[in-house]
């Protein structure tokens, strides 16, 4: 069943992809209709998620090779990158860290626990990252996955059309957004909408990581 359930998720997203550009809307993102459809197909076959598990640590495994893949945008872009480079480290950071502080107020100011504070405030980085660093503050590495996973597929349905009613058309500046907050799953999403978006998306994330990593023991307490 396995190999059948890789299949299933494979054709599902394919079909995701194939609405989005017959219907583009920031509610067909292919990862935000895939998704919704895995799940109403699993649920509609009485499938476990324990079931569907062993395809889904598969496809998990699959993302490093795929975000190392990413390295080839990013180096037939590196001049670009290069020449702003002063800049998009300042937005990195300052992108980073406004994102940590906003999720803590925000957590507070809802009256939620100190445990999903902490949670809360890793939202914005990869799974892995999420998950060490919400242990390091005391917060749920469960919680933060499912945190994340929120934030990226927020970010890759709302994100573009967000940007566009900033008046944010600058390839350069679209992908540094998404990916500063939006992590993996924002960066797919960067990559349809061209190789500049999707290269300095991708490295967004990788160094807005290397951020919360470094930042977030010493800053979450003063928070």
């Amino acid at each position: 069943m396995t190999v059948f359930f890789i299949l299933l998720t494979i054709v599902v997203y394919a079909g995701a992809r194939f609405v989005a550009m017959r219907f583009p809307s920031p509610f067909t993102t292919p990862v935000f209709t895939s998704t919704a459809a895995v799940i109403v197909i699993l649920l509609l076959m009485n499938v476990s998620y324990e079931e569907y598990t062993p395809a889904k640590d598969i496809m998990t495994f699959l993302l490093g090779p795929a975000t190392v893949a990413l390295a080839l945008p990013l180096y037939h872009n590196r001049v670009v990158l290069m020449e702003r480079l002063v800049p998009t480290a300042a937005g990195l950071i300052v992108g980073t860290i406004s994102t940590i502080v906003s999720s803590v107020w925000l957590s507070a100011a809802l009256g939620l626990s100190e445990t999903i504070q902490a949670t809360s405030s890793v939202k914005a980085v990869t799974t892995p990252v999420a998950i060490e660093a919400a242990v390091i503050i005391g917060g749920d590495p469960a919680l933060a996955a499912a945190f994340v996973m929120t934030a990226g597929i927020f970010g890759a349905v709302c994100g573009p059309l967000l940007l566009t009613m900033a008046g944010i058309q600058d390839p350069f500046s679209r992908g540094l957004g998404i990916g500063t907050v939006s992590h993996g799953i924002g960066t797919s999403q960067a990559v349809l909408e061209g190789p500049v978006q999707g290269a300095v998306s991708s490295a967004a994330m990788g160094f807005a990581s290397i951020i919360t990593a470094l930042v977030l023991p010493w800053l979450y307490p003063l928070l």
